[in-house]
């Protein structure tokens, strides 16, 4: 299956990772070019348990790749997952605005049939 996780935190890059170690083809999608570029290096942002170990796999058996193009990430995926985050806002509510973002750009991104899974923190 095609796939692609917007958002390479905590959530989005374990999610993307844990993908494509099931044998799909994930495109892990940011906005942050260093980060981005670590990642393609193998430098990985966050501690997690193996998780170097299965980026490296992946990548290396063109199943993980990382990339900032939104469009063309949606335009081949038939899954797309929204990880961004939703840091809390001054009431102590979760701030939504990078959530409504990407979903936006998903819109405009799509070219059929889609399943939009959001991984974000949101209220029911």
């Amino acid at each position: 299956m095609k796939v692609c996780v917007i958002g390479t935190g905590y959530v989005g890059l374990v999610v993307g990772t844990c993908l494509a170690e099931m044998g799909n083809d994930v495109i892990c999608i940011d906005n942050n070019e260093a980060k981005l570029n670590d990642l393609k290096r193998g430098i990985v942002p966050i501690y997690e348990p193996g998780l170097d170990e299965l980026i490296k796999v992946n990548v290396s058996e063109n199943r993980l790749f990382f990339s900032s193009d939104l469009k063309t990430a949606v335009e081949k995926s038939e899954i797309c997952f929204i990880a961004v985050g939703t840091p809390q806002g001054e009431d102590g509510s979760a701030d939504l605005k990078y959530v409504y973002q990407v979903a936006e750009s998903i819109g405009e991104s799509i070219n059929g049939y889609k399943v939009i899974v959001d991984k974000s923190t949101v209220p029911v």
